[in-house]
């Protein structure tokens, strides 16, 4: 059997900083060929982006199909000086065990390989199939992880019935929260030409900097909507303003912003692009500018709770007593690439200190979590 614990701790010490594999997938894909599944590393490349190693493993040939899917690589640890601890040692210490990636999601991968290692030993024969997708691309650009990894799986001929990510869903308590969808994420820019001059003779310039914010203040002047029915309503947050001047007597020529949507699914990318435009058009006057959108691989989805949300919905509260939320909040995941080929959901440890300094997770609710994972697995082929 394979202990969620020692896992946790082997895979804290690669240091799988995006897109570094550090060996965390080695470790991983040794673990699991010693409980029978077959694996595959495999490397996607794209221009301007890093290479990226993936892994993915399947044991047993038949449906239903239950797949698994996380991520070993992980942020920048920040200033070493600033932990308690190495952030790549895998301390154990005050009952948790501490280091970048323990809750995001490195202690969620090693409870996915307890618990099937512990669900695979207790019977002679496994009903269906259980599948792990990981990737090495999740906290970064997320180009060549688990959306080629999952063309490249398909090609091959699989086909995938139910999925669980493991990113840390809960918010107060192990338990509290299922994310059933995720909401969408746009990124645009927004440039206004003037024309550079001195501020003693304004009318021998155009200054940019007024039209920007005519024009950001209209879009943010109308809420996008009030929400719908499984989503809070979208909302567009302005990131930064660039003018690049460092005289205080000259009128600039160019003024920037860059903002960000998160988006629930009233919206498409192509929709929500037009309502934008339309916004600024109609607050340019006649300011020159322009208006760019960069690429969207986010768009808002939901899972429509039904029996497979139900179900986990009962593992987690069979075991924690807890009655899940089923939510949308958050940022994105690789859930939204999932999505396309089976019904997802998302549910995992507490989120609390994820991208922190002294990220870590408690042994009780790695243990914990294990145990629902195993459950889980469980009621799925039980249930068929």
């Amino acid at each position: 059997m394979q202990s969620a614990l020692e896992l946790a701790q082997a895979l804290i010490r690669c240091p799988s900083v995006t897109p570094k594999e550090a060996g965390a997938l080695a470790l991983l894909e040794d673990r699991l060929r010693a409980l029978g599944f077959a694996t595959h590393r495999v490397t996607f490349s794209e221009k301007g982006t890093p290479d990226v190693e993936n892994l993915y493993a399947r044991i047993g040939s038949g449906a239903p199909y239950f797949v698994f899917a996380g991520h070993t690589d992980v942020v920048p640890p920040g200033e070493r000086a600033e932990w308690r601890f190495d952030p790549f040692a895998g301390e154990v210490a005050d009952g948790m065990i501490w280091g970048r990636g323990a809750s995001d999601m490195k202690g969620a991968i090693a409870a996915f390989v307890a618990a099937a290692a512990a669900y695979i030993g207790a019977r002679k024969t496994l009903k269906g199939s259980i599948g792990l997708l990981v990737t090495g691309d999740e906290e970064g650009p997320a180009v060549n992880g688990t959306a080629k990894l999952l063309a490249w799986a398909v090609a091959r001929g699989e086909r995938f019935d139910h999925c669980l990510v493991g990113e840390p869903t809960s918010a107060d308590r192990l338990g509290d929260r299922l994310k059933i969808g995720r909401r969408g994420s746009l990124t645009g820019w927004l440039v206004v030409h003037g024309r550079q001059g001195h501020v003693a003779y304004p009318r021998r310039a155009e200054n940019p900097i007024p039209a920007l914010i005519r024009m950001l203040d209209a879009l943010n002047a109308a809420p996008l909507d009030a929400g719908t029915a499984h989503f809070e309503p979208s909302n567009l947050e302005i990131v930064t303003i660039d003018v690049g001047n460092a005289a205080a007597n000259v009128i600039p020529s160019t003024a920037r912003a860059r903002f960000n949507v998160r988006f629930n699914d009233a919206w498409t990318p192509q929709k929500l692009e037009e309502e934008i435009a339309r916004r600024c058009a109609v607050a340019a006057h006649a300011a020159r500018y322009d208006l760019t959108f960069e690429p969207c691989n986010a768009v808002a989805f939901v899972t429509t709770p039904d029996r497979f949300t139900e179900l986990v919905a009962q593992a987690v509260t069979a075991r924690t007593g807890a009655k899940p939320e089923l939510s949308t909040c958050g940022g994105t995941s690789d859930a939204r690439f999932m999505r396309a080929h089976c019904p997802v959901v998302e549910f995992g440890p507490l989120g609390a200190t994820a991208h922190m300094v002294d990220e870590r997770i408690a042994i009780s609710e790695l243990e914990e979590l294990t145990d629902i994972y195993r459950d889980i697995l469980e009621r799925y082929f039980g249930n068929g």
